[in-house]
């Protein structure tokens, strides 16, 4: 736990033995079962997530009941409903796990004292925040550019592992397809 979790900071920014020994306890193993929700929608969400082990996915149930995906989160990926997690709101989406997964959950609470802290774990979560933001809008302007096989292209192209761990009922929902257009491409 303690080796993964230090070379994924270090990808961005060097931290001393003491800085790592300082913030690895805020940090909570927890250990889910496929199938089993980290969040749903209307809980509070006081929590992040490093994904240590497992797959994800973060979806949104419209009123007719149709999921949207908005994102799937792999080992070294963060997850949580963010929008909740900064604004101290209830969940909007749901993130459960399409695989077992063991997950480092952190607090907002915590996030900010080490952030104050140790600067350059806020330089971290800076960058990490800027790359998320860049990955959320390559996703929406292929939503709103992209037919389905420019979709289904382009996943393959950014993240070509996923397609083995993802079921093709799963994968056609996050490209915004039925099954059978899925099978098609």
């Amino acid at each position: 736990m303690s080796l993964e979790l230090r070379k994924h900071f270090e990808e961005i920014e060097a931290l001393t033995d003491e800085e790592f020994e300082f913030i690895r306890p805020f940090f909570k193993l927890r250990k889910l079962r496929k199938h089993q929700f980290l969040i749903q929608n209307g809980s509070e969400v006081h929590h992040e997530h490093f994904v240590l082990k497992g797959l994800l996915r973060a979806y949104y149930t419209n009123d007719q009941g149709k999921e949207h995906i908005l994102q799937f989160a792999m080992e070294n990926w963060w997850v949580s409903d963010y929008q909740a997690f900064f604004k101290h709101t209830h969940a909007t989406i749901n993130v459960d796990c399409l695989e077992d997964c063991e997950v480092l959950s952190l607090s907002f609470d915590d996030r900010e004292l080490i952030c104050r802290k140790i600067p350059s774990v806020g330089h971290f979560f800076r960058i990490k925040a800027n790359l998320g933001y860049v990955a959320l809008q390559r996703r929406i302007l292929s939503l709103l550019d992209q037919d389905a096989k420019g979709r289904y292209e382009q996943l393959l192209e950014l993240y070509p592992n996923l397609l083995q761990r993802v079921p093709k009922t799963t994968l056609a929902a996050y490209l915004g397809v039925s099954r059978e257009t899925l099978s098609r491409l």
